[in-house]
């Protein structure tokens, strides 16, 4: 049964709930009339019954006068401190019936983020082109509501609430519906680990939601042993996945939840309501390389940042901050990500203080992980937002794409990377005063530790989170070359489809060699008894990449090479 938010009675009365432990009398309002009160039940959960309709805007006011939203509010109208909606979500027409998703495998996904590109709408626009590319799913960067009405959407506080910002729910789901259509899954980036700093009012009457005593850069560390807070998580998850269609989930930073308990049961909760009949995806991003979440039927891959990080290191050289751990012996570092996965498997990391990171990946399926050469923390997290396009040498840069998008791993793309874009993807936020000077200034003295940035001068050049100029810099636009790339990328990935995909499940590491400092060779015997082999060389170019057995299937000058061997 759900608990959380609001629930139809009949057609013209609804139930409204809310947990307030800390409470004694909290009021329900709406819009237009006398505020009524709430009757406590256990647990310390208010609820209220009375006349409603879709449309009908509602909040809840406190002991001591305080007005608040929802925090289970479907839609809100006039911003996180504003009214509530109720929403009917079964009232949208589904075009795409019989849409059951498409199986793990298959998935090559790109990354979009909702408001530079438009809002809802926007994205739909975006979705022909999308899957004329032969991408098979979007990845949606969250969407739930947050202050103002610019966001990465990392700084949510009403999660169940499509930001307004972006358009109405139904906007959303016309958006999957269109992409269902397409054949594109529709995936959303969900934040489970933190509340953002402007309009989160779950303290003021739920104290017991956080554990105060766990510090976390956002305060106390939500308190996911608690089960209403529980409860509130998992309901949100099958909202997306039921009422929305979604065909799967990244949970953001589960790292900062710390309770591997909390996300088996989220998965295991999910997939008994789920059931089998539909292709449900639950990935991960997971600092701690926690091979065990990502063992068949509990999470099916985790964003693997090991990937990301050695090839950045060896496209451009780069060796600040957490760089430093993939900076020596890059090559060997590399042909680990290929054969087994995670590069770090419970060994001590520069970055995190010499602690041991990681467990054992060798035996994981490639499909277990998600790599990826750009995404909007590599991107946006940034000072200046730069693209692959202008810290890399091109030649090296396609060869490395060549090898994202044919090896087994599960590639994901950056919204723009298939254009060669230049233009920056900033960190941008809606903050005003005091807050606004706190986020500027914290982003500022976060790049202190970088080289180019240890002087204050040169830290003042780092753009302004909360001016709408970064904003609008940060719309995607086309390179120069746009035509070439968009080529380059739809020739790999009809490769992937014809050749990679079909031979995916069931495939194995067969292992992987160091051809020379930045030169690696790796195979893996395919589900079908096939062997496939890559050689990359972002070095000089001039490493023998060994011939090996198969017939090319694709080259890249002298830096990269693809084979495949038949059963």
């Amino acid at each position: 049964m759900t608990i959380w938010g609001p629930r139809e009675i009949d057609t013209e009365r609804w139930r409204f709930a809310l947990w307030a432990p800390s409470q004694k009398a909290p009021k329900l309002e709406i819009y237009g009339a006398e505020p009524l009160a709430m009757t406590a039940g256990e647990d310390g959960l208010f609820h209220a019954e009375t006349a409603a309709k879709p449309g009908t805007r509602y909040r809840f006011r406190l002991d001591d006068d305080l007005a608040v939203p929802d925090p289970a509010s479907r839609a809100q109208s006039g911003g996180v401190h504003s009214w509530s909606v109720v929403v009917d979500h079964g009232s949208y027409g589904w075009r795409s019936q019989e849409w059951r998703g498409r199986p793990w495998e298959e998935t090559i996904v790109q990354e979009l983020h909702v408001g530079t590109l438009g809002g809802f709408a926007g994205v739909a626009n975006e979705l022909d082109r999308i899957a004329a590319l032969g991408v098979t799913a979007i990845e949606l960067m969250p969407v739930g509501a947050f202050s103002g009405t610019r966001n990465w959407g990392y700084d949510g506080v009403l999660p169940f609430a499509p930001a307004e910002s972006y358009g109405t729910p139904d906007d959303l789901r016309g958006l999957i519906d269109k992409a269902h259509e397409l054949g594109l899954m529709v995936f959303l980036d969900v934040v489970y680990n933190h509340f953002g700093p402007d309009g989160n009012y779950l303290g003021a009457y739920a104290p017991s939601f956080f554990h105060t005593e766990i510090d976390t850069p956002w305060g106390g560390a939500v308190a996911v042993d608690e089960p209403m807070v529980a409860a509130y998580f998992r309901e949100n998850a099958l909202m997306w996945l039921e009422d929305y269609r979604f065909d799967g989930l990244r949970f953001d930073a589960v790292h900062a939840i710390g309770n591997p308990g909390f996300l088996d049961q989220l998965a295991q909760d999910i997939r008994a309501r789920i059931g089998p009949d539909r292709h449900v995806h639950l990935v991960l991003e997971n600092e701690e390389n926690d091979a065990q979440r990502l063992e068949p039927g509990v999470y099916d891959a985790q964003w693997n940042d090991d990937f990301h990080n050695v090839l950045h290191v060896l496209l451009t050289g780069e060796t600040d901050a957490y760089y430093s751990d993939f900076a020596d012996h890059a090559a060997e570092r590399l042909a680990r990500c290929l054969a087994e996965g995670f590069i770090y498997q419970g060994d001590p990391s520069l970055n995190h203080d010499g602690k041991l990171r990681g467990t054992p990946s060798a035996d994981l399926r490639p499909s277990a992980f998600v790599s990826f050469l750009q995404n909007h923390d590599q991107v946006g997290n940034r000072a200046m937002g730069e693209r692959l396009t202008l810290l890399a040498d091109k030649e090296r840069l396609r060869a490395a794409t060549a090898l994202l998008l044919l090896c087994p791993q599960i590639p994901l793309l950056f919204m723009g990377e298939e254009t060669g874009s230049r233009t920056p993807f900033l960190f941008f936020t809606d903050f005003h005063d005091e807050l606004a000077d706190a986020v500027r200034e914290g982003r500022r003295r976060e790049f202190a530790k970088f080289a180019a940035f240890r002087h204050e001068a040169a830290r003042e050049r780092i753009p302004d989170p909360n001016a709408e100029a970064t904003f609008a810099a940060s719309r995607t636009e086309s390179g120069p070359d746009a035509a070439e790339w968009e080529s380059f990328y739809r020739e790999l990935i009809g490769l992937r489809t014809r050749l990679v995909v079909p031979r995916l499940k069931g495939a194995k590491a067969m292992g992987a060699q160091v051809l020379g400092e930045r030169a690696v060779a790796a195979s893996w015997r395919m589900g079908d008894g096939s062997t496939l082999t890559v050689a990359l060389d972002l070095g000089e170019g001039r490493t023998d990449l060994p011939d090996g057995q198969g017939e090319i299937i694709f080259s890249e000058g002298q830096r990269f090479v693809a084979r495949l061997h038949r059963a």
